[in-house]
């Protein structure tokens, strides 16, 4: 409890000073007794057998969306499968099961219908309405992006930053603090500059959960790391960019979730110098982790790397000329050690269907965070 009790000092002292007069009360971080966990889903909720959530503080469930300006399930398939992942809590009591809206290309209307006050309202009127009737513990608010380019032809505009403030605040208002409000943040340095206002957003959520992976993505024609732990002479965007970055802001250490990728990216046509990293390339469809081992292996033409600057792993094939950046268990063993000893939050994962049958990187999430 020692956390929870440093946690609730500073809360007095933040309270006393006025410094949360804007916002009420602060949240407290998304999981203020132990290190979160938590793992975003899209499947229909009938595989969950193959999981061991006793390994998992929280399960979002992704994606819900807008309609109009409420939120909505995409189909009532859609809702019985969230059904189903609320099911585990009687056999899980601790597991706290979240909603996400938006994920990418999921949030195409948001830019327009947040700007307008009375839309805000209704839309955390509408989230307030499903938690309360059909259940769950919150929401997680993954707008791809505020202010700045995202899916292509999305809209965005410069208000976008302070609409999104406005509207944390009335989900705040409206959901009061019985519910979780966590914020899936774009890891790369634009994001972090530009779309949100951290300063006013930080007391009314229970988490950022930085998504520190895709930092090289589909529309890089150069390789690298995509969820690298650490910056290299070659890449500065990486997770410890981001957290440094935060902290800076002054978000508090225990509200800063990083993320951790089960799948890859791949890019073709690279030229075998530095065994593929940071060479121009065309991006490809990448695997999940559950069919990397089938394929990122000798026989397969492929070597597998570890970068130690980066901490992270990658996988080259000259014959093919295809590059390969994924997380395995080394390195997310790696991100949840860095989690325990800069005292963050925890750590979040995209997403727990594509880790393999036995479970192994949420096996080397869980064996980290409980080792001594």
């Amino acid at each position: 409890m020692g956390n929870w009790l440093r946690w609730s000092s500073l809360w007095l002292a933040l309270l006393a000073s006025g410094a949360l007069a804007d916002s009420g009360s602060e949240a407290p971080p998304v999981s203020p007794d132990e290190m979160a966990v938590m793992g975003y889903y899209t499947g229909d909720g009938r595989d969950l057998a193959r999981y061991d959530f006793n390994k998992l503080t929280h399960l979002i469930y992704s994606f819900v969306y807008l309609d109009g300006n409420e939120m909505a399930f995409r189909d009532e398939n859609a809702r019985a499968s969230y059904r189903r992942l609320l099911a585990l809590k009687a056999q899980y009591p601790h597991l706290r099961v979240m909603l996400a809206l938006g994920g990418w290309g999921g949030c195409e209307p948001c830019s327009d219908v947040f700007s307008s006050a009375e839309n805000r309202r209704a839309f955390a009127q509408s989230v307030k309405t499903a938690l309360d009737e059909i259940g769950g513990d919150g929401l997680d608010m993954d707008w791809e992006y505020p202010s700045i380019e995202g899916h292509p032809g999305h809209p965005f505009k410069p208000e976008d930053r302070d609409n999104f403030t406005a509207l944390v605040r009335q989900l705040r208002a409206t959901l009061g603090q019985n519910y979780l409000i966590t914020v899936a943040a774009g890891g790369f340095d634009e994001f972090l500059q530009k779309s949100l206002d951290w300063q006013a957003v930080t007391p009314l959520i229970n988490s950022v959960n930085l998504m520190s992976y895709d930092l090289v993505n589909g529309f890089s024609t150069v390789t690298g790391h995509h969820t690298p732990l650490y910056s290299t002479e070659r890449q500065k965007q990486s997770t410890d960019n981001a957290v440094q970055f935060l902290l800076n802001a002054g978000v508090p250490a225990q509200k800063i979730v990083i993320g951790a990728a089960f799948y890859s990216r791949v890019w073709e046509g690279v030229e075998k110098g530095s065994n593929g990293r940071y060479q121009s390339g065309k991006h490809v469809p990448g695997l999940r982790f559950s069919q990397q081992g089938a394929e990122y292996r000798e026989v397969n033409g492929y070597s597998v790397f570890w970068d130690e600057e980066a901490g992270a792993a990658y996988a080259y094939n000259p014959e093919q000329k295809r590059y390969a950046t994924f997380d395995n268990p080394k390195s997310v063993a790696l991100k949840t050690e860095y989690a325990k000893k800069l005292g963050l939050g925890g750590i979040m994962f995209w997403e727990l269907p594509g880790d393999s049958e036995e479970g192994v990187l949420l096996d080397a999430i869980y064996s980290a965070k409980t080792a001594e």
